[in-house]
């Protein structure tokens, strides 16, 4: 590895650490956040979602701007808006603010996350990629390692504020370092599709502000059908769009490839899954087995600390045995140990009970996403390969905020915060829907390609993975 390719390897996964970690590190903050500003169960969530929304949608816009306007400057532009979002939800003074600047945040994040997969798969050789990309997971699973700890210790030690005022002086030390420490690089020049980013917009904020409000407003009210109606005529409307504007916002046409159409809806279910279910744990192990938050924040180690040491193995191996086995185990696995977890826990549990679901569950994730990051990176040209991220990393945070809505929706029918029992119960019912989520995603799984031999960089620079297109 060249000292070009640390700085780029080093620079992108921080971004990606950074970014990852303001996703992770509101879990263990929801209790004092639900009490300090008077939140609701649906109100914490879009303290989630209204930053995993945008985030989402906005992706591949990210990716557009970098590759025609130069990936390094849009990296740095999105890491500005990042941190200034951040001093904004540190100051939040009520839920409303703190929603608003979350979601502003969501913004920064997509800028910074389109481009830095795209440095990294254009720096290494189709050989060395998935070795890097290994190290790239392994670095992003610290946010999911430090995470849940670094919320528990702030809040407990100082207060919920600080888990964004964190982020100021990392991105403070990281502007320079990309400035001058990475080469500009472009993609093909497109123009940014307003259309598509306008449709999928609608599509995203429709179905989940249905999901948001169904259990308040009534599944069967104008708004919530009005709102799910919206979002699938938008979503229709985008795939129609992308199909024939000149400039599409995401590459439709890479979906006839199995390899990259399978790995995005794995990637999809597989966060959707592990979202929904972060976002209840910290509050149960707060809410029902009263631990304090840096005591939670530690009690989700056993889940986390997988992601760190798997990561990488799971990255050699995709080599060697390819991504369909890896894939499929890993949704496999996350689906066992949740199921597994909704059937056990009882309000008196003994902390030990949830060990076993936390590692299996940790280890399903951590071998999942480095074959499922490979299969679709293999999927397409060097060239292409800043559209494949934004695809990828839009239906990653898609996932997440779908499977936190659906859970979310599913925890408010059951149960709620009135009592022990009764917060026993929604999670349950949520852990569950976390499990289905995971089972629906093995049969996409097992329909990844088999392995596939690596081909040569010079021809992986310009055409896709033949075999991989159905």
């Amino acid at each position: 590895m060249t000292v070009k390719q640390r700085w780029v390897l080093v620079l992108t996964s921080l971004a990606s650490l950074i970014t990852a970690l303001d996703a992770l590190v509101v879990t263990t903050a929801l209790p004092a956040i639900r009490l300090d500003l008077d939140a609701s169960v649906e109100e914490l969530e879009w303290t989630v979602n209204a930053y995993l929304l945008p985030f989402a949608v906005l992706l591949m816009a990210g990716a557009a701007l970098g590759d025609r306007y130069g990936r390094k400057r849009v990296f740095t532009g999105g890491l500005i808006v990042f941190t200034l979002a951040s001093v904004g939800c540190a100051l939040a003074p009520g839920i409303g603010w703190l929603i608003a600047a979350r979601a502003v945040q969501g913004v920064g994040a997509a800028a910074v996350v389109s481009v830095a997969q795209a440095h990294l798969s254009v720096a290494f050789s189709a050989e060395e990629r998935p070795k890097a990309m290994g190290l790239f997971g392994a670095v992003t699973g610290l946010a999911t390692l430090g995470g849940p700890v670094v919320g528990g210790v702030l809040v407990e030690s100082a207060a919920w504020e600080w888990i964004f005022w964190i982020n100021v002086p990392i991105g403070v030390v990281m502007i320079p370092l990309i400035i001058t420490k990475l080469s500009e690089s472009v993609g093909e020049a497109r123009q940014l599709d307003f259309g598509g980013i306008g449709l999928a917009t609608v599509a995203a904020f429709g179905v989940g502000w249905s999901l948001v409000r169904g259990n308040a407003a009534g599944w069967g009210s104008v708004e919530v059908v009005g709102g799910f109606v919206a979002g699938a005529a938008a979503l229709a409307g985008f795939v129609w769009w992308e199909l024939r504007t000149p400039q599409p916002l995401m590459p439709i046409h890479f979906f006839r490839s199995r390899a990259f159409s399978a790995g995005n809806a794995a990637m999809f279910l597989l966060f959707g899954s592990a979202m929904a279910g972060l976002f209840f744990y910290a509050q149960f192990l707060q809410t029902v087995l009263e631990y304090g938050p840096l005591d939670a924040g530690l009690r989700l180690v056993p889940w986390t600390v997988t992601v760190f040491f798997f990561s990488p193995i799971a990255g050699k191996l995709v080599g060697r045995i390819g991504e369909r086995p890896l894939i499929t185990a890993g949704l496999l696995l996350q689906a066992f140990a949740s199921g597994w977890l909704a059937l056990i826990v009882e309000p008196d549990m003994a902390y030990s009970e949830m060990v076993g679901p936390f590692v299996i569950g940790g280890i399903g994730i951590s071998i999942a996403v480095p074959a499922v990051m490979t299969a679709v990176f293999g999927a397409v040209p060097d060239e292409g390969s800043g559209a494949a991220s934004g695809t990828l990393n839009s239906l990653r945070q898609l996932g997440g905020a779908f499977g936190i809505a659906i859970a979310t929706a599913v925890f408010a029918a059951v149960g709620g915060y009135g009592s022990l029992e009764e917060f026993n119960d929604g999670f349950s019912a949520a852990i569950i829907t976390a499990a289905v989520v995971a089972l629906i995603g093995v049969p996409i799984g097992l329909a990844i390609p088999a392995r596939r031999d690596v081909p040569a960089p010079e021809k992986a620079a310009v055409t896709p993975d033949k075999s991989a297109v159905e």
